[in-house]
C-alpha cells in the first residue's frame, strides 16, 4: 500500500512564529497555520492539527462505513461525517486531544435504522484513523437522514 506526504515549514517561536503546511503527495494545497490561531475560538484562516485530523478522520469513515454498509447488503446514496476534534490542557504538561464528536447521517437502501447504526458502529472501530486516534475518546452520533 502506498504511504502519503504532508510538510510543515515553521519560522519563529510558538506564539510569534507561523507555518505553511504542504500536501505534498497530491499537490493540492498549502495552509497556513499558527500557535494563536490553534488555541483561539476562530480559525481565522488558518488551519490546525485538530482540523486536518477531522479532515482525514471523516474521509476514512466515510470509505469505511461505505464499505461495511455493501458488504451488509446496502447501497449508499450519500453519506454526510462531520468530525470535531477537540484541544485543551494535558495534566501531565502541554496539550492533548480532549476527544473527538463523529456525527454521520446517511441516505442508504438496503438496511434499517439498526443496521446503519450497526454499520457505523463498525466503521468507527476500524477504520485505520479511528484505530490511529485510540488514545483519544471517540463519540458517535449516526442515523439515517
Amino acid at each position: 500500500m502506498p504511504s502519503r506526504k504532508a510538510r510543515t515549514e515553521w519560522s519563529g517561536g510558538l506564539q510569534d512564529g507561523s507555518g505553511k503546511v504542504s500536501l505534498v503527495s497530491s499537490g493540492i494545497g498549502s495552509y497556513d497555520v499558527s500557535f494563536p490561531r490553534r488555541a483561539a475560538d476562530e480559525a481565522g484562516g488558518t488551519t490546525s492539527p485538530e482540523e486536518l485530523i477531522a479532515a482525514a478522520h471523516t474521509s476514512c469513515y466515510a470509505m469505511q462505513l461505505s464499505a461495511i454498509i455493501g458488504e451488509a447488503g446496502g447501497t449508499v446514496k450519500s453519506l454526510v461525517a462531520d468530525a470535531e476534534v477537540g484541544l485543551g490542557p494535558d495534566p501531565a504538561g502541554g496539550f492533548r486531544l480532549t476527544g473527538i464528536k463523529l456525527t454521520v447521517r446517511g441516505q442508504v437502501e438496503g438496511l434499517d435504522a439498526d443496521g446503519f447504526a450497526t454499520a457505523a458502529q463498525a466503521a468507527k472501530e476500524t477504520c485505520p484513523i479511528s484505530k490511529a486516534l485510540t488514545g483519544v475518546t471517540i463519540t458517535l452520533d449516526a442515523a439515517l437522514a
